[in-house]
């Protein structure tokens, strides 16, 4: 069935939604077992793909839990876990019952062994390190066992103890203040360097600070806390998607959710050394800052002048309150980057700059050929008044102001972009076809609906490329997606975008009870749609496959949906009714032409070159506690470094301007200048970009259209 897009608004990723589940009493006081019986079955009717809550269910979320709260493995015992595994097989039965019994023993044994390791490592910091021994640790946490003694328990704390100082050891020796990275750089600071004795005590008094720091703030949390993070475990068995949010925590997602960012401007994965990086928000301190990437591990986190914390198996939800705060306040990172090196850096917290987040064009200059470019960070769309602002209006905007300005080929920059909404999506998609399906959504047990662009007239019928990566995700992978499709557009990018092809709800658990007397239960964000290619192929897990591959730094690195936990399978159905675009010629040898270029491109061998180390590095699990060893690798990981700067050093020979209107706004706005002129300079190092222009040369002179305006679209 065909839906009429004048009368539908899907908001893709999320949106906040009331249910209509069937009436069903939930006859307990209990808050805990409340929550578990409401989710449970919200899980079960509403999940666009329900999982059996079976042994193996169980079995996972077992694993899982004891994973969540202890991912270092530095609290339980091997015995506890004997005793936990009673339960191993029986968690089915007790979340059908509404049992809680099993998180009730886990519960009450972290606590108890955390008092233990109050003991333990104040113990293990009394006592120097030798920092000449030859010895190593292994940081590859998920294969590690549980200590089957306090003794050997007491070890392992002593070596993670060790490596947490080592670090901080060799920045008191070489003077280095927190924040400096040692590098000699302009604006480091540089104290007095420590003798050896005086750098391994300040070292282990800070670590100790750290800690006791880290300590006051679990001991802060409650008994609820810790239960959620059991219910997410239950969740999250589902797909890494439905989420469940504690009420002050629904609060903060319906104000993220609003567009009021006040943070830092970065999404989070929980990781066993730290938070990992997996999303940039567009005008945010991170972004503005450009020194952190997506794939760096934050390992620990210092307020202002104090101290950092370690974050090193702290909950997820735990670290980012560390991480948030006020406008204008610092936060200081300490960070295991992504090629493996140690990096500290201040960011001063702020409201994400929403401007950064809209589309942007320029004219790009090559001899006497100019192409546009268009760079869209998301598909926003306000949610009160559609026709106020969205993606695709502002898109089509510049579009025509590129057109006016005599743009012979356009490329749309989608790299990065995580998604937004479905609805600007299709009406995007209409600007550069004459009619036709772009995408296909079913929902659990139903047919599929089919999402048409119904407006017979383009605006754009010119040569058009678009770039991806490894995080366009969701809404950029239906464009991309599309425009494959129907041949309309060569795709330049990754071996594979991001890989998300589902739809999220968010259902308030209010809504299902008729009444409660534990006050407001929160909600679930629930996945209840599945997304479709026009040629029947879901993008979920394999995303959309470039026509052109070209390396980049995350080439050999897990990311997307399928390094996610319990992602939703592939599979397909039916393709829509669709005509592939006949306005170009020789579509297949502009595909080969390109991959032709690429294969002798010496800057991206280099970054090629750069992506194997990067992986190499970021597989290096065994590490040196020995000083020496340590500052040999250091050098090493130096010298390499300066070897690939030659990446960001490089000269496309393009050369970029700011639209006329734009050009007239910076006589009164220096800083949207300053902003301009920094992307301009980026976009003259990108080598994708460059290939890019080339493809449009190659469409415009093979298309069968090649002299003839493109209509407008009113």
């Amino acid at each position: 069935m065909k839906r009429n897009l004048a009368y539908s608004l899907l908001v893709m990723l999320i949106s906040v939604a009331s249910c209509s589940f069937t009436n069903q009493s939930f006859e307990t006081d209990d808050k805990d077992k409340l929550l578990l019986d409401l989710i449970t079955y919200v899980l079960e009717k509403g999940h666009y793909e329900p999982k059996n809550i079976d042994d193996d269910f169980s079995v996972s979320v077992f694993e899982d839990f004891i994973d969540v709260l202890d991912p270092t493995k530095r609290y339980f015992l091997e015995e506890d876990i004997n005793e936990f595994e009673q339960y191993k097989f029986q968690l089915d039965d007790q979340i059908k019952s509404t049992d809680i019994s099993f998180f009730n023993l886990v519960y009450d044994r972290l606590i108890q062994r955390m008092e233990d390791a109050k003991v333990m490592y104040k113990e293990v910091l009394e006592k120097p390190f030798d920092y000449n021994k030859k010895e190593s640790i292994n940081i590859d946490y998920e294969k590690m066992s549980f200590a089957a003694s306090k003794k050997e328990l007491k070890e392992r704390w002593r070596q993670q103890l060790k490596y947490a100082t080592l670090g901080t050891y060799d920045s008191k020796m070489k003077g280095v203040k927190r924040g400096d990275t040692g590098d000699g750089k302009e604006g480091s600071e540089k104290s007095k360097p420590m003798t050896p004795k005086e750098a391994e005590k300040s070292s282990r008094e800070s670590t100790q600070k750290t800690l006791d720091e880290f300590f006051d703030f679990v001991n802060d949390l409650e008994r609820k806390d810790w239960f959620v993070q059991y219910i997410n475990t239950i969740v999250d068995e589902f797909d890494p998607h439905t989420y469940y949010f504690a009420p002050d925590e629904k609060d903060k997602f319906d104000t993220s959710m609003s567009g009021k960012f006040e943070g830092i401007g970065a999404r989070l994965q929980k990781k066993p050394e730290g938070a990992k990086i997996v999303d940039i928000i567009s005008g945010g301190p991170v972004w503005r800052d450009a020194r952190l990437e997506v794939g760096d591990q934050i390992m620990k986190v210092g307020q202002g002048d104090e101290e950092p914390i370690d974050i090193v198996g702290m909950r997820l939800d735990d670290a980012i309150k560390l991480i948030k705060g006020p406008k204008g306040t610092v936060v200081a990172l300490t960070v295991r980057k992504i090629d493996g090196s140690l990096d500290t850096v201040e960011l001063t917290r702020d409201v994400v700059e929403l401007e950064e987040s809209f589309a942007k064009s320029a004219n790009i200059i090559k001899s006497d050929e100019k192409f546009g470019i268009i760079d869209l960070p998301k598909f926003y769309v306000d949610f009160d008044d559609y026709t106020e602002r969205n993606a695709a209006s502002d898109v089509a905007k510049e579009v025509e102001r590129l057109k006016e300005e005599g743009a012979e080929g356009l490329i749309i920059d989608l790299r990065d972009n995580g998604g937004g909404s479905l609805k600007t999506v299709v009406e995007m998609a209409g600007l550069f076809i004459k009619d036709g399906p772009i995408v296909q959504v079913r929902s659990s047990g139903k047919g599929k609906d089919v999402y048409d662009d119904k407006d017979e007239r383009i605006q754009w019928d010119g040569p058009l490329v678009i770039l991806v990566n490894e995080l366009s995700a969701s809404a950029s992978e239906i464009l991309a997606a599309a425009m494959q499709d129907y041949k309309r557009a060569i795709v330049i990018g990754s071996k594979q975008t991001f890989g998300k092809g589902t739809v999220q709800n968010v259902i308030p658990l209010d809504n299902i009870v008729r009444s409660n007397e534990h006050g407001d239960l929160g909600a679930i964000k629930l996945t209840t749609q599945k997304f479709y290619r026009i040629n029947g192929g879901s993008t979920q897990l394999e995303g959309v496959k470039s026509d052109v591959i070209v390396p980049d730094k995350y080439s050999y690195i897990d990311l997307g949906e399928r390094d996610q936990a319990n992602p939703l399978k592939w599979d397909k159905i039916s393709p829509a009714d669709y005509k592939a675009w006949d306005g170009y010629i020789d579509y297949e040898q502009t595909v080969a032409n390109s991959a032709k270029r690429m294969a002798g491109n010496a800057q991206l061998k280099l970054i090629e070159e750069n992506a194997k180390w990067l992986k190499s590095e970021s597989d290096e699990m065994e590490i040196s506690l020995n000083y020496d060893a340590y500052r040999a690798d250091e050098q090493e990981h130096k010298k390499k470094m300066d070897y690939f700067k030659a990446i960001g050093e490089y000269d496309s020979k393009l050369s970029f301007e700011s639209l006329k209107y734009e050009e007239e706004l910076f006589t009164k706005d220096s800083v949207l200048r300053e902003k301009r002129d920094r992307w301009h300079k980026n976009l003259a190092k990108d080598v994708y970009v460059e290939e890019a222009v080339n493809v449009l040369e190659d469409l415009k002179n093979n298309s069968l259209k090649h002299g003839k305006l493109a209509a407008v679209k009113g």
